[in-house]
């Protein structure tokens, strides 16, 4: 079993497989007579096939335990799939560049208390991953006519381990 260290997200590590939904370092802007600030286009929705149109869901996800056995990927080829959040706890992303249909080595994200992650259309990535409780995330993702969803069951799981001290 190949052993797979999570790291801390970075926007630039990221970038291959979507954007951080934070409003560190995020373009922003005052709105509403000076009341608002607005965190201004902080990912790209990505909304294809036939009669494609943005969903809002919310997740209820089950906290998952380190080290983690990652059997199984997914991607979803019509549309990016975003989860903001809606707790204050840390949860993984995990994810990886497409190799020839299937997916390559994947690479663990710690995703920090207030942040959120956008991952692109067609990113082979993990289940919603929570950890320490049982979480709530806002979703943004593809409704629509087609199939939206490909799954990827590895022959050896991977495991994703924690060094952080």
């Amino acid at each position: 079993m190949t052993t797979i260290e999570i790291e801390p997200l970075d926007r630039e590590a990221f970038a291959p497989f979507g954007q951080v939904l934070s409003t560190k370092g995020a373009e922003h802007f005052t709105i509403n007579a000076g009341m608002t600030e607005r965190f201004h286009d902080l990912a790209r929705v990505e909304i294809g096939g036939e009669n494609g149109r943005p969903l809002i869901s919310i997740f209820r996800g089950r906290p998952y335990a380190l080290p983690l056995e990652l059997g199984l990927m997914e991607r979803h080829p019509l549309g990016s799939q975003a989860f903001m959040p809606l707790h204050q706890r840390p949860f993984l992303a995990i994810v990886a560049p497409d190799d020839a249909g299937r997916p390559a080595r994947p690479r663990a994200f710690r995703i920090p208390p207030g942040t959120g992650i956008n991952i692109a259309r067609n990113v082979w990535h993990g289940v919603l991953t929570p950890l320490e409780a049982e979480g709530d995330f806002l979703v943004v993702d593809r409704g629509g006519n087609g199939t939206n969803l490909e799954e990827f069951v590895f022959e050896t799981p991977y495991r994703i381990i924690d060094t952080a001290p």
